[in-house]
Parts: C-alpha cells; structure tokens; sequence
C-alpha cells in the first residue's frame, strides 16, 4: 500500500493523479506543511526531511521529491506502461526528462515566479526563455514528451503548465495549451482534483 503524503492544491495532488493513472492500491495522509503552518513547525507525521510535499512511502519505505516518486511507482507499477522500465528505449530520455523538470525547468519557473535573476554561472540553472523553447521543440515532435506515449513525465509538465496557462510565466503557444489540455483532459486527472480536498 502507498501512503501519498499530501496537502490539498499543491504539487502532491499530481501524485494522486499519476497513482489514479497507475491503478496503484494507495492511502492519501493529509499533512501540514512548513509553508503552510503559520508557526512554521514541521508536522511530525510528514516524512519529507524539510516538511515539504510531495512524499510516499510504500510500506516503510519513504521517496521524496518528485521525479524520484514518479520514477519509485513507475517502475514498481509497470503494468501500464507510464515509465519506459530499465532496458527498454526510451528509458535514458525517460530519466532526463525526469531530472530536468527538478533540475532545470522548475527552478527557472521559480526564479520568474519570485522575480528573481537567475544567478549567472550556476550549475544547470537557465530562465524559462532558454527553458521553453527545448520543451516546445520536444513537442513539436509528437503530443507527449517521449512521442507518442503518454508517460509520468507529462504529468509532472502537463500540470505545471495548466496552472501557468494564460499567464506571463509561459510563452503564448498553441503547442503548450494543447499539450496542457491533453494531460489535463484524463479520466485519473478529474479524479485526482475530485480527490484532492476530499
């Protein structure tokens, strides 16, 4: 059983939507989170090492940050193909499709959220200017990230751009608007938002 560590209307309700998608047997555990707790107390009953979302642990086992959830349950739950699994193509764009949305593209999203410069020279760092257009030559080369196939990738992307749609934080693109209507528009998605406060 995977208990997903959640608060509502955050990054974790994605992790309900990719457990949806998987058909995984899963448990939700609303917690606080530093953030969001005005005296800014870590709650004991979440695992994250810095009282953050998203986390799971699937009986003991605790993964934290995004890509390395998406990664733990896809190939833990394979049976619908969400994740290329070791051996097969696809498997290496898989992975830096993964590490870049955590490495590269949020950190850029958060700089332009905050307002912030991105500090020259740092390791992996760029703006969403340089960002974006790799993602958009990505799609213009099928609807997913990995092609044809529908992948977790997508939903750790896909959600993040139907939040930003329509906003100065993402480029005016055709491409971007249905790639986030594609992601968005899933049976697991609805469900996922259904769930979300529940």
């Amino acid at each position: 059983m995977i208990t997903l560590f959640h608060s509502p209307r955050t990054r974790s309700t994605r992790f309900i939507f990719l457990l949806e998608e998987l058909g995984a047997p899963y448990e939700i555990k609303v917690v606080k989170t530093r953030g969001r707790d005005p005296d800014g107390i870590p709650d004991p009953a979440n695992p994250h090492p810095h009282g953050k979302i998203p986390a799971i642990s699937d009986d003991g086992v605790v993964v934290f940050e995004s890509p390395a959830i998406a990664l733990y349950l896809t190939d833990k739950f394979p049976r619908h193909r969400l994740g290329p699994v070791v051996g097969e193509p696809g498997r290496g764009a898989y992975l830096s499709w993964l590490a870049y949305y955590t490495g590269v593209a949020e950190p850029a999203f958060v700089c332009k959220f905050k307002n912030y410069e991105v500090p020259a020279g740092t390791a992996g760092w760029v703006p969403v200017d340089e960002v974006m257009p790799v993602i958009l030559r990505q799609l213009e080369r099928g609807p997913y990230l990995l092609g044809e196939h529908f992948s977790a990738v997508d939903i750790l992307y896909g959600t993040t751009f139907a939040m930003f749609l329509n906003t100065p934080m993402l480029p005016q693109s055709r491409v971007i608007e249905d790639y986030a209507r594609r992601v968005t528009s899933r049976p697991a998605y609805a469900k996922a938002q259904a769930l979300d406060g529940a």
